[in-house]
């Protein structure tokens, strides 16, 4: 049984990186020295997870996006996790994503639940509870929760501790629900500025990098050695995929990403 020190030290550790992941778009919006507790990094995001699982006595953790009814497999679900890679190749070649109970529970719900690999896979249609059950046993998983989270833009996932200890009290559930949405949405973001980084074309980045500097289409036509429409065009297209609204947010993010100086 945890003591009152014991509940206040897990209860600060939540707090702590609701407050790092709070001011981590500060830091990412303009400072040119970070502060080193801002979570603008998966690794850094790793890390204060890693915390986590072992302040509260767990033994791993996984961040998803919650898989979609026509998902083949669990894995390119996976944002984060520090489960390993052999658990997750057994998972998925023995096809459990398929009939899970706590999936299923997870498109249908908002709700913080509790979850015993052994119960909880009991409730399996497709005859692989016992497959199922063993497999979170074997790797020190047996018992757990999962926290569904939101970002803003409607996508759903989900962060999950797991371990051989004693179920969470509901203080703890509070406290670690408290955290899942901050991470969730944060390392859909850095995710994000990854994918943008990777489509951006080297036009596309150069014609941003000028309406950074205050050029207009003109402008930027004639410092290219292009046409006005085809500077508009790759602006357009960079403001697409970036899925902004107009050219200054397109920068903003664009610099978010690491795009542009």
């Amino acid at each position: 049984m945890q003591g009152k020190t014991g509940e206040t030290g897990k209860a600060r550790e939540g707090a702590d990186m609701t407050e790092r992941l709070d001011t981590a778009p500060a830091c990412l919006e303009g400072s040119e020295q970070r502060a080193p507790s801002a979570l603008d990094t998966p690794a850094l995001i790793a890390e204060s997870l890693s915390a986590l699982v072992e302040d509260y006595g767990l033994s791993g953790y996984v961040l998803i996006t919650v898989p979609g009814e026509t998902s083949t497999d669990f894995s390119s679900s996976v944002l984060l996790t520090s489960w390993p890679e052999e658990m997750l190749k057994s998972y998925d070649h023995a096809g459990l994503v398929f009939g899970s109970p706590v999936i299923e529970r997870l498109r249908n719900s908002t709700i913080p639940f509790l979850y015993d690999s052994e119960a909880t896979n009991r409730r399996r249609a497709d005859g692989k509870a016992e497959i199922a059950a063993c497999l979170f046993e074997k790797y020190g998983l047996p018992r757990g929760a999962y926290f569904p989270a939101h970002n803003s833009a409607g996508l759903r996932g989900a962060l999950a501790f797991g371990g051989r200890r004693a179920a969470l009290t509901a203080r703890e559930m509070i406290e670690l629900n408290a955290v899942a949405n901050h991470v969730f949405t944060r390392m859909v973001a850095l995710t994000a500025d990854r994918s943008a980084r990777a489509d951006l074309s080297r036009r596309e980045i150069e014609c941003l990098s000028w309406a950074s500097a205050g050029k207009t289409s003109l402008e930027m036509s004639e410092i290219l050695g292009l046409s006005e429409y085809t500077v508009n065009h790759y602006l357009n297209r960079a403001t697409r995929k970036l899925d902004a609204v107009n050219r200054p947010q397109a920068v903003a993010k664009a610099v978010r990403a690491g795009l542009l100086n």
